[in-house]
């Protein structure tokens, strides 16, 4: 089970210096600190970005279940239906896994609307954490094919959350939320995982699931 670590300060969790306009420090639990202006590969930890994924939370954290939805359950969600829709290569597959990874650093997964409101500096910013995580796992940008795909299938993720989670209507998803696609009814996390259908998980479930799917990935892209 992945679980929030303490540490010793050392080379790589030494605590940083005084803030500046040019840094946004965040400690993350294992103990290292990101500087969300200007992370770089030493900042990054595999369970702190599986961690942050699973208390980062869809849909501003509302939900018609008990628990909400993690980003963590979201990215496999997205990776489940890309593997469902064709072969993916590792590359393509942990460019799925990762589409959000940079919301696990920030915490925070702004509902679209607001995300015009929040500015450019806001989203070149994200833009630059995930340009970095990508490097930082060998894997390239997106072509436009490529993001082509992934788009389509994050916007099924999200009509198909928005009715089984967040508990909108079809109707309601189409008029307010403007998306068209015909939501999923079968979840697919489910043939992979079992449980119940669209229920979210619990944050460690989340972590624990996103890890190993991470490690998976990774092993097979660096035997090729």
């Amino acid at each position: 089970m992945v679980t929030a670590r303490t540490s010793t300060p050392s080379a790589s969790t030494a605590s940083p210096r005084r803030p500046d306009a040019h840094s946004a420090w965040v400690r993350m639990p294992s103990g290292r600190y990101i500087n969300l202006f200007d992370p770089t590969f030493a900042d990054i930890d595999d369970e702190d970005v599986a961690i942050g994924l699973s208390r980062t939370f869809r849909w501003g954290g509302h939900s018609k279940w008990s628990l909400p939805m993690s980003v963590a359950q979201h990215s496999l969600l997205v990776l489940e239906i890309r593997r469902n829709q064709s072969t993916l290569d590792t590359a393509t597959a942990l460019r799925e896994l990762l589409h959000d990874a940079e919301e696990g650093l920030v915490g925070f997964d702004p509902i679209s609307p607001l995300k015009p409101v929040l500015g450019t500096d806001f989203l070149q910013l994200m833009e630059r954490m995930q340009k970095m995580l990508f490097a930082k796992y060998g894997i390239s940008w997106w072509t436009s094919s490529g993001k082509s795909q992934h788009k389509k299938a994050d916007i099924l993720a999200a009509a198909s959350e928005a009715i089984h989670i967040a508990g909108w209507s079809v109707e309601e998803v189409r008029r307010i939320l403007g998306i068209t696609v015909t939501p999923l009814q079968d979840d697919p996390l489910t043939a992979r995982y079992g449980g119940t259908p669209w229920e979210p998980w619990p944050m460690e479930v989340a972590a624990q699931r996103f890890l190993e799917t991470l490690h998976q990935l990774l092993d097979q892209h660096h035997q090729r």
